[in-house]
């Protein structure tokens, strides 16, 4: 999936999602909030100006965002994303209520939407993975000019002798069998077990 495609999926088949920010004495804080839009661009939310959230992203704008759907752990898809934020004002809002017109029960009047402030993450990277399929799926990416940052765990083929230590303990059967083994990261748990391993340590933990 591209990037655009999956913020969408964010958006429209989960977007309440939680957001962590960074309060004023530098500690993080968790809320509930929707995602109101989704395109190429990034994602857009808002909130009131006098709340503590809006106060901790103007102070801090960054945000890390999490959402999951699913009825069990064996059926759950989840997305997270984290990135950079920026307040767009009012821009968007008429096409914020348009497209979720819940928000009208909650903000009736033009009146009561003047307290409403739009914010757009407009930069940055994320995950998105899928329990839902066995193994499971792992894709990274990123938006905005951002760069991916892969996680998780890497084989160096110049250290690996080809024994099958890895392929021992990893529970998704996700290293190869080929020499020097490879890992599928796509279907990867980071669980570390082939790290831990490993004689010669082959395996190396991306950060």
């Amino acid at each position: 999936m591209t990037a655009a495609e999956i913020l969408t999926k964010l958006q429209k088949e989960i977007h309440s999602t939680v957001f962590a920010t960074i309060d004023e004495n530098g500690l993080p804080q968790t809320c509930v909030i929707d995602i109101m839009l989704a395109d190429e661009n990034g994602l857009y939310f808002l909130t009131a100006k006098g709340k503590s959230f809006y106060d901790r992203l103007i102070r801090h704008p960054f945000a890390a965002i999490s959402g999951m759907k699913g009825k069990n752990t064996l059926s759950t898809a989840a997305i997270s994303v984290r990135g950079a934020v920026r307040s767009i004002g009012k821009e968007r809002l008429d096409e914020i209520f348009e497209k979720n017109p819940y928000m009208a029960k909650i903000y009736p009047t033009e009146e009561s939407r003047d307290a409403l402030e739009v914010f757009h993450l407009y930069k940055g990277e994320g995950e998105y993975f899928d329990l839902g399929q066995l193994p499971p799926f792992r894709q990274s990416f990123s938006f905005g000019g951002e760069a991916v940052h892969e996680t998780g765990y890497h084989i160096n083929p110049d250290k690996c002798i080809g024994c099958q230590g890895c392929r021992s303990v990893c529970p998704q059967n996700c290293i190869s069998s080929t020499i020097p083994r490879v890992i599928d990261r796509s279907r990867c748990l980071h669980c570390g077990n082939c790290f831990r391993i490993c004689p010669v340590k082959a395996v190396e933990k991306l950060t």
